[in-house]
């Protein structure tokens, strides 16, 4: 919850959601457990502002953010979901891209790039939908009744926190729509000719609107019984979302989150830029309905935080992620080890599947400590990389870059940050961005009106500098041996080979 004067955090919530791996490269998460956090989270949250003696009738208005592609088919009959979510990073639809691939002249990858900004890739929900389509008889069954809805997480929330089965409104705004592959970035609406390549009925896809305008009223489940009839009036995906909350709004500026992931965003205003190095070209927002758009291009990486979770949970090397800094700080450098934590194939600015991930320059004295710094540097690296393609795409070279996410907090690896960049790396002194972008979105929606997001009136933002500190000959020598180790970790997966040792 923030103020919508000041932009200052008054109150918040947050819980881990569980991620579930039924097979490998297989993640998934139930859309149940996420719409009980988003309760919990708004329960616990007006409690903490009850406790500052802040009414919660002052609330005006709701914004919501989600991690982009993951996808969701649900039974607008009864409001379950008819299969988990299928999360962003999944890589189960690797067999069904290369099918479509064979579909397209030349098998060439960017085919739809004009029109959706994207390479056909297993990130995006369009392939993710129709894996659904094929292999789960309930959903195909609930498509011919015509009981069946699909949705990336935005739409599954609103639909549900506004009413749901009984008259919940089925939408989603233009930043999570230009994730689909199925969306048409130029004409804003849904692709009669996409729909028709994948072979998805369009009769199931959300009605698409701009990221700032009040979508429908919330129906209260609180104890508290104070949010009924506040408007959802915000849907931004969270990089969008992040862009927005780090402010900016003018072309050439860019932002990276850090979070599973890593995205760098530069907003390319009301054009939109075609990257001949790897890059995404999404939408940034369109924030009020009669609004223009605005563009950005984008570099994502799959895993960023996801590798500090990886040594926790799988290496078991920690028992916390804050461990993580403790040990790479005592360890000060990888002693030339190299991390490529290609887990899910590498994304920009190579879009392969086939790579996966490897540690290697290993010798008798490396040991945790020199995995965990190899570890951050490899989130550090794979910036770079995005930020040399973002660099010649928009040929203005960034002169700093603005960060937020979760692991902005890590100061070891904010650092390293830039002593890799070369540049200094500026941090607000609350990383949520996220959800302050989602909050100015929906504060900002007509028929709420109570935040400005005119230029003169954003409050500046109290930041940390990281400076760069090393030279930056040291830095390239670093940075061309992890390019080297990227290379290593190419061609190792071939979708011939029968995994588990029997065939699927």
């Amino acid at each position: 919850v923030f103020n919508a004067k000041t932009a200052e955090l008054l109150s918040h919530h947050q819980v881990e959601i569980q991620q579930k791996f039924p097979k490998e490269g297989w993640v998934e998460q139930d859309p149940k457990e996420i719409l009980k956090s988003v309760h919990e989270c708004v329960e616990r949250t007006c409690e903490k502002l009850q406790q500052l003696n802040i009414d919660i009738t002052n609330i005006k208005a709701i914004g919501v953010s989600n991690q982009r592609e993951t996808t969701v088919v649900w039974d607008k009959t009864t409001g379950e979901p008819l299969y988990n979510a299928i999360v962003w990073l999944d890589l189960r639809t690797q067999s069904t891209v290369e099918r479509l691939l064979k579909r397209i002249p030349g098998k060439n990858k960017s085919f739809f790039k004009f029109r959706t900004g994207l390479p056909l890739s297993t990130y995006f929900s369009a392939v993710k939908l129709r894996w659904l389509l094929d292999n789960v008889e309930e959903i195909r069954q609930a498509v011919d009744d015509g009981r069946a809805m699909f949705g990336t997480i935005d739409s599954w929330l609103i639909w549900s926190l506004t009413g749901g089965k009984n008259g919940g409104v089925h939408c989603t705004d233009v930043t999570n729509a230009s994730r689909t592959m199925l969306f048409n970035i130029h004409s804003l609406e849904w692709d009669p000719e996409l729909c028709q390549f994948f072979d998805i009925p369009v009769e199931i896809l959300p009605k698409v609107r701009s990221s700032s305008e009040i979508y429908g009223l919330m129906v209260c489940f609180l104890k508290s019984g104070a949010l009924t009839g506040v408007p959802i009036s915000g849907c931004l995906g969270d990089q969008s979302a992040a862009l927005v909350g780090q402010m900016c709004f003018q072309d050439g500026q860019a932002k990276n989150t850090y979070g599973t992931g890593c995205f760098l965003l530069c907003n390319t205003g009301q054009k939109s830029v075609f990257s001949q190095h790897g890059l995404l070209t999404t939408i940034a927002y369109k924030l009020g309905r009669d609004k223009p758009v605005c563009y950005a291009l984008e570099g994502s990486v799959a895993i960023a935080g996801a590798v500090v979770r990886w040594l926790r949970d799988n290496l078991g090397i920690v028992k916390t992620a804050q461990e993580v800094e403790k040990l790479a700080a005592e360890a000060g450098t990888s002693y030339g080890c190299y991390f490529v934590p290609a887990f899910s194939g590498l994304y920009a600015p190579y879009w392969e599947p086939s790579a996966r991930g490897i540690i290697c320059g290993l010798t008798q004295f490396t040991n945790k400590k020199h995995i965990a710094f190899a570890a951050l540097e490899a989130v550090c690296f794979q910036t770079r990389e995005i930020l040399d393609a973002m660099n010649k795409d928009c040929g203005i070279p960034l002169n700093q870059l603005q960060v937020d996410g979760g692991m902005t907090n890590n100061k070891v690896l904010m650092q390293l940050q830039s002593d890799i960049l070369c540049i200094p790396v500026v941090k607000p002194s609350m990383p949520e961005t996220t959800a302050l972008g989602a909050a100015m979105a929906a504060g900002a929606a007509e028929g709420v009106g109570i935040w400005s997001l005119n230029p003169g009136d954003l409050t500046a933002v109290t930041c940390e500098r990281f400076e760069p500190q090393i030279n930056p000959e040291e830095s390239e020598f670093r940075y061309a041996r992890w390019k080297k180790a990227v290379m290593k970790s190419m061609g190792w997966e071939t979708s011939e080979a029968p995994s588990n040792g029997k065939t699927e």
